[in-house]
């Protein structure tokens, strides 16, 4: 009884029937050898290769890539030089660019001397260069052609190209411009000429707006530093404020008018159970008693046994001077009336909110000296 195939190899690999012929001994070779094994050998074959293999397996060279490296020099150096030439050529068109460079480089190292085709390979490699973003390399290549060639439109427009994507505008112009002396009707490069210089222009808009806008900016602030100053309002920056602070502003409701409203966020503080309330923003025109309404609007279970003494006519404001004392606020005083007293902090209002059955114990306890050094730790 004849066994299974134990393979997809075994099952297709030729087995002669009785008076069928054996396999020729090209083939024969194979008969014995793993699917992967016979790849390997065909690996070696140029016409088979998926990758470069130059061994023959056996740590020898292999015979046929070798045979095939000769034929490549075999000729003179103009016909060497065309044969990597349209090698490069078929990359080219295929997409390869890296490819393509590489013949065109072989070409190039052979000693060529028709300067047509050495044209041609400099123009080439510039072309896959510009491809592959290798825009110095493609300048470079240009540059020899011209050199060769004054007059090449193909290495002016490449080097041009390559100008324009490095944003060097101004010798993009220039050699595009001495191009449409040599050629005054190619549009090609008058078309990138164009481009080049509607970048350039939009460019400078750009930077037109960004200097307008740094000018405003700059004239804004100064125009509310003197409204601070009329204002007698001070600003004292801690080391390390509060995380909520950091990026906190002070404004005008109109940056360009000093005499409208300062705009700035307050921070509610309350000492005696250690919590607080921050207001993104508030105007110089609120009073100590407006805030209080506006954060103890809350709902009737927040003033439980903790909170009891919490009520807008049970409890006073306190402010933190520049030199470190306190200064009692009125309830009804504009804020920016109290703060010719007192300064804001990082930006902000500071407001201590204490209940007044607290006030002489909490006030007594206050310490100057803590309060200047907590701003510098």
């Amino acid at each position: 009884m004849t066994e299974a195939p134990t393979s997809e190899w075994e099952r297709l690999k030729y087995t002669p029937k009785p008076g069928e012929p054996e396999l020729p001994p090209q083939i024969a070779q194979f008969s014995n050898k793993t699917t992967d094994e016979v790849f390997a050998e065909l690996n070696r074959l140029p016409f088979f290769m998926t990758k470069l293999d130059e061994t023959d397996g056996e740590g020898g060279e292999n015979v046929g890539v070798e045979a095939l490296k000769s034929l490549a020099y075999d000729g003179n150096p103009q016909e060497i030089a065309t044969n990597f030439k349209n090698q490069g050529n078929d990359c080219y068109k295929a997409k390869q660019y890296k490819n393509a460079v590489e013949y065109y480089t072989k070409a190039l190292e052979v000693d060529c001397t028709d300067l047509t085709i050495v044209k041609t390979l400099y123009l080439n490699r510039a072309a896959c260069n510009l491809e592959l973003k290798n825009y110095r390399r493609c300048i470079e290549d240009c540059k020899k052609v011209l050199s060769m060639d004054a007059s090449s439109i193909k290495a002016i427009y490449r080097a041009g190209k390559a100008l324009f994507l490095l944003a060097n505008y101004e010798e993009a112009k220039l050699l595009l411009s001495y191009g449409l002396k040599v050629a005054e009707n190619e549009q090609s490069l008058r078309n990138l000429l164009d481009q080049v210089e509607t970048k350039e222009k939009e460019i400078t808009k750009l930077k037109e707006l960004e200097q307008k806008r740094k000018e405003e900016k700059q004239l804004q602030q100064v125009v509310l530093q003197n409204s601070l100053k009329l204002r007698q309002i001070e600003i004292v920056t801690t080391k390390n404020p509060l995380e909520m602070l950091k990026q906190a502003t002070v404004r005008l409701e109109d940056p360009a008018d000093y005499q409208s409203q300062l705009i700035f966020p307050a921070l509610i503080l309350y000492p005696t159970i250690d919590e607080f309330d921050y207001i993104a923003e508030i105007s110089e025109l609120s009073t100590p008693l407006e805030i209080l309404e506006i954060i103890l609007n809350r709902p009737k279970e927040w003033f439980d046994e903790k909170h009891k003494n919490f009520h807008v006519k049970t409890l006073d404001c306190f402010m933190e001077t520049a030199a470190g004392g306190l200064v009692k606020v009125g309830k009804k005083i504009e804020l920016n009336q109290a703060l010719k007293k007192a300064p804001l902090f990082d930006n902000a209002l500071k407001l201590y909110v204490v209940p007044k059955q607290d006030e002489s114990s909490w006030v007594s306890k206050w310490n100057k000296e803590t309060a200047l050094n907590s701003r510098n730790s």
